[in-house]
């Protein structure tokens, strides 16, 4: 069975699990993990989406104790499998009601449905950490590839969005990654807070962890 529910943590007991949803994505970063590696911490991450609740929760339920928070974020986008996404947080909030929940995302959702990806998930996420990747839309398409068009300006309307449902929201960014781009980290951070949202930089790690 492949890779549903994973942690980066050596430990035991990990207070944080994550879920791997899917391996679709609407980015392809230049940075991102999945170009380099198959695995996080010897879990293999590659799938084709043939799962169903269960599995997910089966995995889930190997964890003992109860992790503190679990996060969405894998080798894909978690938003794009948005309904099997709403169904585990609605098992979490039902059964683990102490768990925080929080979401990795490229911030495409909304572009991608047509419709407030982030309304639809008022009170099922605790967090959403947004990738903002850049302080303009040139450099975003160079560092994040993005499949959608005005893909720049989309993750800008989720941060709002999610701000405003009342997700506290993370706006980052990855630098050290390269020698060609020196990402403006000021302006992002100015951005970050125009939105609404609290800023992360995080620095590029060559294993991802």
């Amino acid at each position: 069975m492949y890779t549903l529910v994973y942690s980066i943590s050596n430990e035991k007991n990990p207070e944080t699990v994550y879920v791997n949803l899917t391996n679709a994505c609407t980015n392809d970063c230049v940075f991102c993990l999945r170009n380099e590696k198959d695995d996080v911490c010897g879990s293999e991450m590659w799938h084709d989406d043939n799962y169903t609740l269960e599995d997910i929760i089966e995995q889930f339920e190997n964890y003992k104790p109860t992790p503190k928070q679990v996060v969405f974020c894998g080798y894909g986008e978690p938003f794009l499998k948005k309904e099997m996404m709403k169904k585990f947080a609605k098992y979490l909030r039902k059964n683990y009601p102490e768990i925080k929940i929080r979401v990795n995302t490229n911030g495409h959702a909304s572009a991608v449905y047509k419709t407030n990806v982030a309304e639809e998930f008022k009170g099922l996420l605790d967090e959403a950490s947004i990738s903002l990747n850049s302080d303009n839309a040139d450099e975003y398409d160079e560092i994040s590839r993005p499949k959608i068009d005005n893909a720049y300006e989309a993750v800008k309307d989720f941060i709002k969005s999610c701000n405003n449902a009342g997700i506290k929201t993370y706006a980052s960014i990855v630098t050290g990654f390269d020698k060609k781009h020196n990402i403006n980290v000021k302006n992002c951070e100015k951005i970050a807070q125009e939105l609404g949202a609290e800023f992360r930089n995080r620095e590029f790690i060559t294993n991802g962890y």
